[in-house]
């Protein structure tokens, strides 16, 4: 396969990457508006299992398997590998399935609300599909043929979120409760993965692959193969998973806390709250580290892996803080848009201020899996994890979901302390010059006085509908702090003229520049 066919293909799988998680993170908007915030709160609760077969069904194992046949100069051996892939794989769902559908009771017994087991023992049949969809993307993948794989993943989202808000709101209408609302949500999503496995079947058959063929691998290549996938199928999704995994943290601790706490009943409706942070966090890092990320292959010439990884590191820099300033000034205006009311404020301000980490943290992260580290990105994760785990012991007693958001930013701040570390160690220059963080934050300052203004301003118009008037505010704050925002970090030079060409749109912020310089 040739080179520029490859970028062609990792482009568009980039593309379509960026596309199904603002899809993902989207969605949950009307959701919660249909089911509420008790509904969420039970949506959000199981969500995480389905988070991470997604992760390991479409980022994780199928680049480990496309890996393997890339490498693999005998194409005789592709079959074998597809085939034992396969059987490493169902072993993996059945364990996954069995450990969900037979100990729902005692997960949702951790989890502080029984009512769960449903929703629990729904969404572990996805777990049976995961041989299926995680090999038929890895083959043709290995074989440089994007299109099954994007085509697959645009249709499950597609049609997992369409059946996720249809069924919600048909039962809720015909007057079932907000957990039969979040089993039919659950059910939804099994509905989208069988979809995605219906166009991969589709693109299978077209390509008549014997599979019965009577060549196995060797032994010893038997073994390198069991190892890759049972080491790089999990670590080369650890980047998707971050977000997910902290998710489920959340949701095996913070409603029992908030119990203990006293908070009773509502603990549960003060989970939903909480977790409409989970979209802002899952919007803002999405834009942070997809530009960032998807700079690297674009700066393929000699020297452009280590000054690739430099321009990732500062434009995840430049965009999470300009989300975290930008979203802070609009929050109240902006949960009242998306949310009905602007309840939660200060857990999602906190949860705000999250995002700069997350994008760095999972930059870094990324670079070192480019890099060919195996085991620091995992060490990198455990560690967030048991963090946040003691962190939310430690605060939510006290200040309940506050204590929440507390504990999930300084798990990311250490998470992304320790990645900068791993990092810069193999660097010859520091990844975020003093000058490029003080130019950025100069930036962020004036692009806060100018929406704050703008927003203090429009506040002195008389309101007769409040949330239409709140979106409005919003979408005006978003445009306006952007515009700010670019025209300033532009003139300023943090870029270079041929990272800006990079960029989308690039060519128009080059003229910006060069007006700046004349």
């Amino acid at each position: 396969m040739e080179r520029k066919d490859w970028l062609q293909g990792a482009f568009i799988l980039t593309l379509v990457a960026l596309f199904t998680k603002v899809l993902s993170a989207f969605y949950r908007i009307p959701y919660q508006n249909i089911a509420g915030d008790m509904g969420f709160y039970i949506y959000q609760q199981v969500y995480p299992f389905y988070g991470i077969f997604l992760a390991l069904s479409t980022y994780g194992y199928p680049v480990a398997i496309s890996k393997l046949i890339a490498k693999n100069k005998q194409s005789v051996y592709e079959v074998a590998i597809v085939r034992f892939s396969f059987y490493f794989l169902s072993f993996i769902g059945m364990v996954m399935f069995s450990i969900l559908y037979f100990g729902a009771s005692f997960l949702a017994t951790i989890m502080g609300d029984a009512q769960l087991v449903a929703l629990i023992r729904a969404i572990s049949f996805a777990f049976l599909l995961l041989p299926f969809t995680s090999v038929c993307r890895g083959y043709f993948q290995g074989r440089g043929e994007m299109v099954p794989t994007a085509v697959s993943q645009v249709v499950e989202q597609l049609i997992r979120v369409g059946a996720i808000l249809f069924l919600s709101f048909l039962l809720l209408h015909y007057g079932f409760t907000v957990y039969d609302a979040g089993a039919g949500a659950m059910f939804g999503s099994l509905i989208g993965s069988f979809a995605a496995l219906v166009v991969l079947a589709a693109y299978m058959l077209r390509k008549q692959m014997n599979i019965r063929a009577s060549i196995r691998l060797p032994k010893q290549e038997k073994r390198k193969v069991f190892l890759f996938l049972a080491i790089h199928g999990v670590t080369i999704c650890l980047a998707n998973m971050v977000l997910v995994l902290m998710q489920l943290v959340d949701s095996l601790t913070l409603l029992p806390l908030l119990q203990q706490a006293g908070l009773g009943e509502f603990a549960k409706t003060a989970k939903g709250i909480y977790d409409r942070g989970q979209p802002f966090i899952q919007l803002g890092t999405v834009a942070a580290t997809s530009f960032s990320l998807a700079l690297v292959p674009m700066l393929s010439q000699r020297q452009a892996h280590r000054e690739g990884v430099y321009t990732a590191a500062r434009l995840a820099f430049v965009i999470g803080l300009g989300a975290v300033v930008g979203l802070v000034c609009i929050l109240k205006q902006a949960n009242t848009m998306l949310f009905k009311d602007h309840a939660g404020a200060m857990e999602l301000t906190i949860l705000a201020i999250s995002i700069l980490f997350t994008s760095l943290t999972l930059t870094f992260i990324a670079i070192l899996q480019g890099l060919g580290d195996v085991f620091r990105p995992l060490f990198i994760v455990c560690i967030g994890m048991m963090l946040k785990w003691v962190f939310n012991i430690w605060f939510v007693p006290s200040w309940h979901t506050v204590g929440a958001a507390i504990a999930t930013c300084a798990a990311y701040a250490i998470m992304f302390i320790i990645a900068l570390f791993y990092v810069q160690k193999r660097m010859e220059r520091p990844l975020l010059s003093i000058i490029t963080v003080m130019k950025t934050m100069q930036a962020a300052v004036v692009m806060a006085m100018i929406v704050i203004g703008y927003v203090m301003l429009t506040n002195e118009l008389s309101v007769h509908h409040e949330r239409l008037f709140s979106s409005l505010q919003a979408i005006g704050g978003v445009f306006i702090g952007a515009f700010v925002y670019i025209i300033m970090i532009v003139k300023k030079g943090i870029f270079t003229k041929k990272e800006l060409f990079a960029l989308p749109f690039g060519r128009y912020f080059t003229h910006i520049k060069q007006r700046k310089a004349g």
